[in-house]
C-alpha cells in the first residue's frame, strides 16, 4: 500500500510529504510535516545560509532516535529541478553534492528526513575558496552554555580589533558558532591557518576559558575553539537547522546583544517560526560585506608554533606536526 502523503506549495514547486504524520521529535511530539513546514516557515533565513552552497545531509528517515544516515552525494533518484556542483574530499575522489538555490530544495530535504543541513564554506562558484571562516566554541565537558557565551564575547573583541564582523548563532545545544564572511581568495588551507590564529588570539585572552588543544586529554574543562572546522569538507549545522535531538532544538541566529542573555533552550521547531516573523532574521547583513585574512594570515605566519594536528581521516599534509596524542607519544619513547 502506498505510503500516506500530503503536497506543499513551496515557492514554484510542490513537495511532496511522505508519512507527514511520523513522529521525528518525541520529546515534544512533533511530526515530520511540522519539520518540514518549520524549514518552510524561515525559508529566506536558512535559504541564506545555504544558498548556492554545497551541502550534506544528515538524515534520520525515522526520527532522531534512530541512527542518522550523513549523506555527502546527491541523492541518486531526485527533481530536475534540484541543482547540484562537483566538490573535491581531502582523499581526492569528487562528489556530486546537492546545493541549495531555493527553498523547495530546503523541504525536499527536510522530506527526506534531513533534520539538519551542513553547508560546506565555499559557494558553488568557486568550490575551490572559502567565502566563510568559521568559529566553533565547544565546551568541553564539565562546561555549559554561559562558558561558550563568554568565550563568544571575547572572540568578538579580537574579530573587532581586526575590523572583522561576526554573525552569531547557537549551534543548538551548549555550543555557539560565529561566521564571517571572507574574501574567496584564499585556498583550504590558508583559510585554516587565518582559523588557527585567531583560535590562539581567543585563546591568550583567557587561557583558562580557551583552549586550542586538539586532543582532548589537554582541553581540561575549558571551551574548545575547533580550528579544524574551516578545513576542507569539514562543516558545522547551518542557521535555522533544527538539531537531531528529541526537543527539537535549532540552530538560532542572534544578535550580539541578545547573545547577552540568551538561553539555547528557548529556540526550537516550535518558537524560532513565531520569532523569525516578529523580528526577522538576525544574519541578514551577513553578505553585506566580506573581510580580508591577511592580518590572520599574518599573524599565523609570525607565530613560531606553526601547524596543527588535522583530523584523522585527512591525508598528511605539509608541515603538520605529528598527528598522535601526547599521552601516547610519551609512551614511544
Amino acid at each position: 500500500m502506498a505510503s500516506p502523503y500530503i503536497e506543499l506549495e513551496v515557492g514554484e514547486r510542490t513537495v511532496k510529504v511522505t508519512n507527514p504524520d511520523k513522529v521525528y521529535f518525541p520529546g515534544i511530539g512533533a511530526t515530520k510535516r511540522e519539520l518540514v513546514e518549520y524549514y518552510v516557515s524561515v525559508g529566506d533565513g536558512a535559504l541564506r545560509a545555504l544558498r548556492d552552497r554545497p551541502t550534506n545531509l544528515k538524515r534520520h528517515p525515522d526520527g532522531v532516535q534512530t541512527e542518522a544516515i550523513y549523506q555527502k552525494r546527491m541523492p541518486p533518484r531526485h527533481p530536475d529541478w534540484l541543482q547540484s556542483v562537483t566538490v573535491t574530499f581531502p582523499s581526492g575522489r569528487t562528489a556530486r553534492s546537492l546545493c541549495v538555490t531555493e527553498v523547495a530544495a530546503i523541504a525536499y530535504g527536510a522530506n527526506l528526513g534531513t533534520i539538519d543541513f551542513h553547508p560546506w564554506q565555499v559557494r558553488a562558484s568557486d568550490v575551490e575558496h572559502p567565502d566563510e571562516l568559521r568559529i566553533d566554541l565547544d565546551p568541553q565537558p564539565g562546561l555549559g552554555f554561559d562558558a561558550a557565551r563568554r568565550a563568544a564575547f571575547l572572540t568578538r573583541e579580537v574579530l573587532g580589533e581586526l575590523g572583522m564582523t561576526g554573525f552569531v548563532k547557537t549551534s543548538g545545544n551548549r555550543g555557539i558558532h560565529i561566521l564571517v564572511r571572507i574574501e574567496p581568495r584564499w585556498d583550504f588551507v590558508e583559510v585554516r591557518h587565518a582559523g588557527i590564529a585567531l583560535a590562539r588570539a581567543v585563546e591568550a585572552r583567557d587561557p583558562d576559558l580557551v583552549t586550542t588543544a586538539w586532543w582532548k586529554e589537554e582541553r581540561g574543562e575549558r571551551v574548545f575553539v575547533d580550528y579544524n572546522q574551516n578545513a576542507r569538507d569539514r562543516t558545522v549545522v547551518s542557521a535555522y537547522s533544527v538539531r537531531a535531538r528529541p526537543d527539537a532544538l535549532v540552530s538560532a541566529p542572534l544578535t550580539w546583544d541578545e547573545l547577552t542573555d540568551a538561553d539555547p533552550r528557548d529556540f526550537d521547531i516550535r518558537t524560532v517560526p513565531a520569532r523569525f516573523a516578529e523580528v526577522g532574521d538576525p544574519h541578514e547583513s551577513i553578505d553585506d560585506r566580506a573581510h580580508s585574512i591577511e592580518p590572520l594570515l599574518r599573524l599565523y605566519a609570525g607565530d613560531d608554533r606553526g601547524d596543527m594536528p588535522y583530523p584523522p581521516n585527512y591525508p598528511k599534509m605539509p608541515g603538520e606536526p605529528k598527528r598522535v596524542q601526547p599521552s601516547k607519544a610519551r609512551s614511544d619513547t
